[in-house]
């Protein structure tokens, strides 16, 4: 810990490294066995779980940069098993919500920014770059491509993937791929649902769903009327819970040359 600022109200717990020039302040919570490199900054309202890794230069619980902020109480809550990269900027919630939440096994690669309000399940992946605008929503198993810039109040559905460079503006539903400006459904994310032991039968399951919902012609009221007609299933309760909640719209259908 030498040469770096601890506050005497931060609370520390067991088995923590703090390397040189890190600054933490008061009314921070940093969880047993983490590891605090050189020149990160960690601000009021932080709370850290266990075996976290925070790299060099980052700025976790800044204020928010939204005008509305009216310096209310807020927090920033990140949780056990996280990678935190090089400059990465996290700011803390604002009155809407209170808290930016990080939940677990994350990993949040260099210069990637989450605004306020932001909520991000476990096991994601924000690639280099990744830009979260205020009250995002990002469920278990998203992985983002470098350079992604994500609009507020956007929601992404668990298991789906962004290619690099997605400027999204729509939300994005469970098991997907989505790619190019406007965004577009560009298949079922199978690769990665393999990976995560999905079946066949599942993965194939979910390709009829959005066959119906993004490749019929059918306008999206009657798509969702018509997949609501399918015998339930697990992965259908996903899909149908996560288009009941979406505000912004789904993203758009595939375009008509990967028909």
């Amino acid at each position: 810990m030498t040469n770096s600022y601890i506050h005497p109200e931060a609370k520390i717990g067991q088995n923590v490294r703090i390397d040189p020039f890190a600054v933490i302040y008061e009314d921070v919570i940093i969880g047993d066995n983490s590891h605090i490199h050189a020149h990160t900054t960690i601000f009021p309202g932080t709370r850290i779980g266990k075996n976290c890794e925070i790299f060099p230069s980052a700025s976790i619980g800044a204020v928010p940069q939204d005008l509305k902020f009216a310096g209310e109480y807020s927090t920033v809550e990140i949780g056990d098993n996280n990678r935190i990269r090089e400059f990465v900027t996290i700011n803390r919630g604002t009155i809407a919500s209170g808290k930016t939440s990080i939940a677990d096994n994350n990993l949040i690669m260099a210069y990637s920014h989450i605004a306020h309000d932001c909520r991000i399940g476990n096991n994601c992946v924000l690639a280099n770059g990744t830009t979260l605008a205020g009250h995002i929503e990002i469920d278990d198993w998203v992985i983002t491509g470098g350079l992604s810039a994500i609009h507020q109040f956007v929601k992404i559905g668990q298991h789906s993937i962004l290619m690099g460079g997605a400027l999204v503006d729509k939300d994005v539903p469970p098991f997907v791929k989505a790619a190019k400006f406007p965004l577009s459904y560009f298949g079922v994310n199978s690769i990665g649902l393999e990976r995560r032991g999905f079946t066949q039968e599942q993965i194939n399951e979910i390709q009829e769903i959005y066959r119906i919902v993004f490749q019929s012609g059918l306008a999206y009221s009657e798509a969702f009327d018509r997949i609501k007609q399918l015998p339930m299933t697990e992965n259908l309760n996903i899909i149908l819970d996560f288009i009941a909640r979406s505000n912004r719209g789904l993203m758009r259908a595939t375009p008509k040359e990967q028909d």
